[in-house]
């Protein structure tokens, strides 16, 4: 009887000590991390000028940090400043919301002048300057969100020179220069895709590629395709859907984030130009909340 009392008794202190582990390790689960950046057009209507950014920047990029991102991409040069304010104050803004700054949007296009010619000092006297205030600002890459639409392809040839000529600065200066498209860029210019032109008359380590995704499928391409088309060329890529992200089902996320590797991506970039929750943020929170929670995203891919 003392025997089985004992055995008892142990059995019961076990029960008891599992127990009361459970209980410690019954702790809130940690919120997840991944890297994830945001174009600040998405957010234009809290901070889409300078105005508007004095105003609201602070509580702004605080609320889109607190949901998970960890990154901006600008999308407001003028005169040497982002948003009205000088380039060190800007990263300083950033940072103080706990988030890196990314990359900017900026473009400067070639005037018929310029086009016929093929010269354009002017133009690359402009981005002495934007080149400039963009490394004081701390930023790793520069995109142009868009070029002239080139009628013949001596004009194709003179803006890929133009586009290369801007990496070689950017390069110079420590950062990376790329390309964003919308879906005209993949009609044709004489018998060429203009996409596809414009990505085999640059030179990789000169222009990258920022595929907005889903004005590629807008454009009934396959961005997958691209990516194993000219692997390594999308360094960034903006992941966007027709409003929040994953709610349209006409882009596949998954077969685009499981290619990352393939086309050299290391960062995503969030872009919303509308949504259908009631506010742009609740928009945005709904957007990372897809992408933390889904399996084919990696914590990061800047390795």
């Amino acid at each position: 009887m003392k025997k089985l009392f004992s055995s008892v008794s142990l059995l019961a202190v076990g029960l008891l000590s599992l127990c009361l582990t459970s209980c410690c390790d019954n702790k809130p689960a940690e919120p997840i991390k991944k890297d994830v950046a945001f174009q600040m057009y998405s957010v234009r209507e809290l901070i889409g000028d300078p105005g508007k950014y004095a105003e609201n920047h602070e509580s702004t990029l605080k609320a889109l940090a607190d949901m998970g991102y960890t990154a901006i991409e600008a999308a407001n040069y003028g005169d040497g400043k982002l948003y009205g304010v000088e380039p060190e104050q800007f990263k300083a803004d950033i940072e103080a919301a706990g988030m890196e700054v990314l990359s900017s949007h900026v473009g400067h296009n070639l005037n018929d002048e310029e086009l016929q010619s093929g010269e354009f000092p002017e133009a690359l006297k402009w981005w002495e300057q934007c080149i400039d205030c963009h490394k004081r600002a701390g930023m790793k890459y520069i995109v142009n969100p868009g070029v002239n639409y080139p009628r013949t392809l001596a004009e194709a040839d003179v803006i890929c020179n133009y586009l290369n000529k801007i990496g070689e600065m950017a390069n110079a200066a420590g950062m990376k220069f790329g390309y964003h498209n919308h879906s005209h860029e993949f009609g044709r210019v004489e018998d060429k895709v203009w996409y596809d032109y414009m990505v085999e008359h640059t030179d990789a380590d000169k222009v990258f590629f920022e595929m907005d995704v889903y004005w590629a499928v807008r454009g009934q391409v396959s961005p997958v395709n691209y990516f194993k088309k000219y692997p390594g060329r999308f360094t960034l890529l903006h992941i966007k859907d027709d409003r929040e992200l994953g709610q349209s089902g006409m882009v596949g996320f998954d077969a685009i984030f499981n290619n990352f590797d393939v086309a050299g991506t290391k960062y995503p970039v969030v872009e919303l130009e509308g949504c259908n929750a009631p506010t742009i943020l609740e928009g945005m929170k709904a957007s990372i909340d897809y992408l933390l929670n889904a399996d084919f995203v990696k914590p990061s891919y800047n390795n």
